[in-house]
């Protein structure tokens, strides 16, 4: 699979994709001389932000895709390791785990977060966003799409990522993980995009790479064309276009003590 991450195409919405960021951002409890992993960072700039901020001794930023991470900012006690997340296990125990709209694309968040919960040291954070649109329109099409006679066996039967788990299965997996403290929530942000045309621009910088990179070159702007074919007469006609974008924000903190419990199945 191809690298389909473009780092122009996602920051064609920057300021509307940063305030998620800074919104998680705000959940965290400044401690000093903090030890932060941002997993799936990106370009970095969000990360460099996050890592001053916070006056962090170190930050590491974190991603898969060599295009995000060949515009990284270089600032001292802050640097950036291409690698997945499922790979993710750091040397020393982190202050903070965060991540921003980026864990939605790795599978099985029980083990997942019971991992994630490992790596913290006593008393740290984990804080983490994530869409929440497996209902959106954007997202069923594309999986219909996805199962069409047309791309199936282009896609090797792939439809989409799986769904997230609902807000309470979080909750609960944080609680169950020994989090002294959490809050979990989801906002629905709002935007006002130019026209019903520049929703397909949004998913083209994000969800649909998921399906671009699967593709060949010439099967990607089939696959493509025939998305906005069936997606842009969905859309009211309305400019500009007010769109809706939920997303959850999770954050939790370890006791001092620093103890915690795998959760248990179900």
């Amino acid at each position: 699979m191809t690298d389909a991450w473009k780092p122009a195409q996602y920051e064609r919405f920057r300021d509307e994709r940063a305030q998620p960021f800074r919104d998680l951002a705000a959940l965290v409890e400044p401690r000093p001389g903090m030890r932060i992993f941002d997993l799936g960072c990106g370009t970095g700039e969000l990360t460099a932000e996050l890592h001053q901020s916070l006056k962090a001794r170190k930050t590491v930023g974190i991603d898969s895709s060599a295009a995000m991470l060949a515009r990284v900012p270089q600032v001292p006690g802050l640097r950036f390791e291409q690698q997945d997340i499922n790979s993710f296990a750091p040397e020393e125990k982190a202050d903070l785990i965060f991540s921003n709209a980026a864990l939605h694309w790795v599978p099985d968040h029980g083990p997942l977060f019971a991992r994630l919960t490992t790596a913290l040291a006593p008393g740290g954070q984990l804080a983490v966003q994530m869409p929440m649109t497996d209902d959106h329109l954007t997202h069923r099409t594309a999986s219909e799409l996805a199962r069409s006679p047309m791309f199936r066996r282009l896609l090797g039967g792939y439809q989409g990522r799986p769904p997230l788990p609902e807000p309470e299965r979080y909750a609960s997996w944080l609680h169950r993980l020994g989090h002294a403290r959490q809050h979990v929530r989801v906002v629905v942000y709002t935007h006002l995009l130019g026209s019903r045309e520049e929703v397909l621009e949004w998913v083209r910088g994000a969800m649909l790479t998921d399906y671009q990179k699967r593709l060949p070159p010439q099967d990607w702007t089939r696959f493509l064309e025939r998305y906005r074919q069936l997606l842009i007469p969905q859309l009211d006609d309305e400019r500009p276009y007010f769109y809706t974008y939920p997303r959850i924000h999770i954050w939790g903190a370890l006791p001092a003590g620093g103890s915690s419990t795998a959760p248990s199945h179900g």
